[in-house]
């Protein structure tokens, strides 16, 4: 695949030390998705710098790093260090993983702790912040204003969905953790919702993620007001398919004499 046909790339979560993340099983296919509690398992920062950075910088593209910490002091050394390196656009703020026990989705669902977060971090960093929403909260567009006004640059949602399986032979849970993450095409409707509050509460740049597998799933998105999507679990199943998708929406565009993307975003019909 090529890799320069791509909007950007936006890296593993990436910590101030190595994590191992969580025990397997970690992954575990569902009807419709699957299930990661991965732990943000990763080679942490110093590792990504030396061993990960050299490949992503010689790129034509965006390279967004995903970063993640157990407290504010944690996400705050992860960009102070990758401030003092090249080859880096900006940064996906993971305040949303519902698989680790410290932080993650503890700064997702409560708005002091966005709002101090983002607010620390801005002071850190000219480069673009995108901070990650989590689904896992009562009214997601009080969460995003809150970041907004903290003076991030943009937002991405959705993470994945707490969920949980049952294995009916041994009556035990198929994820170690017991709760993991659910992906894939069965939380579709839940992003696109989620998606459709955040673009009617902030003014902010939205990128959509959740479930897309086709292209019509990255102009419902666009649709809803995300002004870019992210394709995750659907690189399990076919690796190529981002440089797939670029073809196929670009063929809808001249179909539908569309010249920007961006005449798409919002166009969302809901007249009676």
């Amino acid at each position: 695949m090529n890799l320069n046909r791509l909007g950007g790339l936006v890296t593993k979560a990436i910590t101030l030390k190595p994590r191992d993340g969580n025990p397997p099983p970690r992954i575990v296919e569902t009807p419709a998705g699957m299930i990661n509690s991965i732990g943000l398992a990763n080679v942490g920062v110093e590792r990504f710098i030396t061993e990960k950075l050299p490949f992503l910088s010689q790129l034509n593209t965006v390279i967004l790093v995903n970063v993640a910490g157990s407290t504010i002091e944690e996400y705050i050394a992860v960009v102070k260090r990758l401030e003092s390196v090249e080859g880096i656009d900006g940064y996906e703020i993971n305040i949303s993983c519902p698989n680790v026990k410290h932080g993650g989705m503890a700064f997702g669902t409560e708005e002091e702790s966005a709002y101090q977060l983002t607010t620390r971090l801005r002071k850190l960093t000219t480069r673009p912040l995108i901070v990650k929403l989590t689904p896992n909260v009562t009214h997601i567009g009080n969460i995003a204003k809150v970041v907004e006004e903290a003076g991030a640059d943009a937002v991405s949602l959705i993470n994945t969905v707490r969920a949980m399986m049952v294995d009916i032979h041994t009556r035990r849970p198929k994820i170690s953790t017991i709760f993991g993450g659910l992906s894939g095409p069965a939380i579709k409707p839940i992003a696109l919702a989620k998606v459709y509050e955040v673009y009617q509460a902030v003014k902010l740049p939205i990128i959509g993620m959740g479930g897309i597998m086709t292209c019509e799933d990255v102009i419902e998105f666009l649709l809803v007001g995300a002004t870019a999507v992210q394709i995750g679990t659907a690189n399990f199943i076919d690796p190529k398919i981002c440089e797939r998708l670029v073809d196929e929406l670009e063929d809808y565009c001249k179909i539908h004499g569309i010249n920007k993307i961006s005449e798409l975003v919002g166009g969302l019909n809901i007249s009676s």
